[in-house]
């Protein structure tokens, strides 16, 4: 069963996601006044959306609680959608080992040093962010990360606002600490204009993960509409403790789509387990996001 968790700190961690954009000032101008909030459990947690588009909020919360609802293990969820102001938490702020997905604060924090160093990216890197991300390849992700350093990976997530990530001990980046929301605040980043990446950081960014090889196109892509561009990076690793880690995030744009998915999961007796538990709860959201608008009644 899900793990459990008081409904105060679900909304706590749906706080921390609408502060996503308060850490990171740049990144937009000022959504309109929420229209609504609701909230659904599951085994203990919510739920909790909100949202400016009239039912979508319950809508969400209601049916993201029911395909979470019964899943082995635990999971933790964040999503944001700019054109609706809509932000839906569960157990936003529990901690996950990273697995593969740092792989993108990785990208992010080499991006951020070239830009302070005035430089390009050299072609050795340009292979190694490539192969990292596209292909999730572990001997580039660990020769980035020491070329980086410890000072140059919290150098970047002190400027993301990712407070409650934490770099994983003695290079074992897979073990980095991470949250739904410190993800979404990195989707974000990487989707908008800020002062940390600049445009062509960001592209850069997201032209590797739209690359991302076939077999490791799972997870928040599952049920994306046609007409949108899907940029995204999968984690997964067993461990003794906690079975498998499974994990997804990713950012859609194009065709007038602007959202991204955080999807958490560990304590999966297996990868696909795992994958099922994902892919079920953004297979909903990128459903409910997309559906067209009930008419209001005049």
């Amino acid at each position: 069963m899900l793990g459990t968790h008081i409904s105060t700190r679900a909304r706590r961690g749906l706080a921390t996601v609408l502060a996503a954009g308060t850490t990171l000032a740049a990144l937009a101008t000022a959504a309109p006044a929420v229209a609504s909030i609701a909230g659904a459990t599951v085994g203990g947690a919510q739920v909790t959306c909100t949202s400016r588009q009239p039912g979508l909020a319950d809508r969400l919360s209601k049916d993201i609680a029911g395909a979470l609802r019964g899943r082995q293990g635990a999971a933790a969820l964040a999503l944001y959608d700019r054109r609706t102001a809509t932000s839906c938490a569960f157990r936003a702020d529990a901690a996950f080992d990273s697995a593969s997905v740092v792989k993108v604060t990785v990208l992010g924090a080499l991006l951020r040093q070239v830009m302070e160093e005035h430089r390009y990216l050299t072609p050795h890197e340009v292979d190694l962010t490539t192969a990292m991300i596209t292909k999730s390849d572990n001997d580039a992700t660990s020769t980035l990360w020491r070329q980086i350093g410890p000072k140059g990976i919290q150098h970047f997530l002190t400027l993301a606002g990712m407070r409650d990530t934490v770099a994983g001990p003695k290079g074992y980046w897979g073990r980095t600490q991470i949250t739904a929301s410190d993800e979404l605040k990195l989707l974000r980043l990487l989707s908008s204009d800020n002062p940390v990446l600049d445009r062509n950081a960001r592209a850069y960014a997201l032209g590797r993960m739209n690359r991302v090889v076939p077999d490791q196109r799972w997870g928040v892509s599952a049920g994306a509409p046609g007409t949108a561009t899907v940029h995204l990076k999968n984690g997964w690793l067993p461990r003794a403790t906690n079975g498998w880690r499974v994990h997804s995030i990713g950012a859609f744009t194009g065709g007038g789509h602007e959202y991204e998915i955080v999807v958490l999961s560990h304590g999966n007796r297996t990868m696909n387990d795992g994958v099922a538990t994902v892919e079920g709860a953004s297979r909903i959201i990128n459903r409910d996001l997309n559906a067209p608008k009930t008419p209001t009644a005049s």
